[in-house]
């Protein structure tokens, strides 16, 4: 839960006076521009920055800014993954760096994923890739998965297929996720819950289908799309 949440650096407020509440076993699609708010605010989430102004809780605990959240798994566009190792050893890795890490779990993912396990990650595809992250990332239980556009990199038939993993294990799971990204279409059947930031501010934030009954949209496009565009467009009007 954040209440009143700021973020400045030396250019200007990067984020300002948010309020949110993250439902707790839900999809949460986390939308805007570039330079909206949205690593800023998964930042301060995961604990790795600092709040300038307001007040941020995880689990009941207050983010320090120095490391994530015990129960909390944090995965970004750039996965950083140690490309000399193999796919065994980044998974032995996880073990030792996770006390809560399940490793017949973890191997099962990328067991189904088809990702060979004696390959040296800096040879596998952006696809395998990204599934070994998600594993390192699931493999650690957590209670709640925040993506940084994490699939950005990917052709459209390995977002979807991750997309599909990423949901089902986390919805069988109970995870929370906070998924961020610029392709509101591939977020169509994944997310219930839609936060919209722009210029540093939540500007919309609730359940799918009530904000949908809430908002007027065009015909045609994908659901979070049209939410978006017609919310952008009450602004304007107003």
């Amino acid at each position: 839960m954040a209440e009143e949440l700021g973020k400045k650096y030396p250019r200007g407020w990067a984020l300002r006076e948010s309020t949110l509440t993250i439902p707790a076993g839900r999809v949460v699609a986390l939308v805007g521009p570039n330079g909206a708010g949205k690593s800023t605010l998964m930042g301060m989430v995961t604990g790795l920055l600092r709040p300038t102004t307001g007040r941020i809780r995880v689990f009941g605990d207050v983010p320090n800014g120095r490391g994530m959240h015990p129960a909390v798994a944090f995965l970004t566009q750039a996965k950083p993954l140690y490309p000399q190792f193999t796919v065994a050893e980044t998974l032995k890795y996880g073990r030792h760096a996770n006390p809560g890490w399940d490793q017949a779990y973890a191997e099962g993912l990328v067991e189904r994923a088809q990702v060979p396990f004696e390959a040296k990650v800096g040879t596998l595809s952006g696809g395998q890739r990204t599934r070994v992250a998600l594993a390192l990332a699931l493999g650690k239980r957590p209670r709640l998965l925040v993506l940084d556009e994490p699939l950005a990199d990917l052709d459209p038939l390995a977002r979807e297929a991750v997309l599909e993993t990423l949901v089902q294990e986390c919805r069988g799971q109970g995870i929370t996720v906070l998924l961020s990204s610029h392709v509101l279409a591939e977020l169509e059947d994944v997310c219930d819950h839609l936060v919209l930031l722009t210029d540093g501010r939540i500007r919309l934030a609730g359940d799918v289908d009530e904000l949908l009954r809430a908002h007027a949209g065009r015909p045609g496009m994908d659901r979070l799309s049209r939410l978006a565009l017609a919310y952008m467009r009450e602004e304007v009007a107003a």
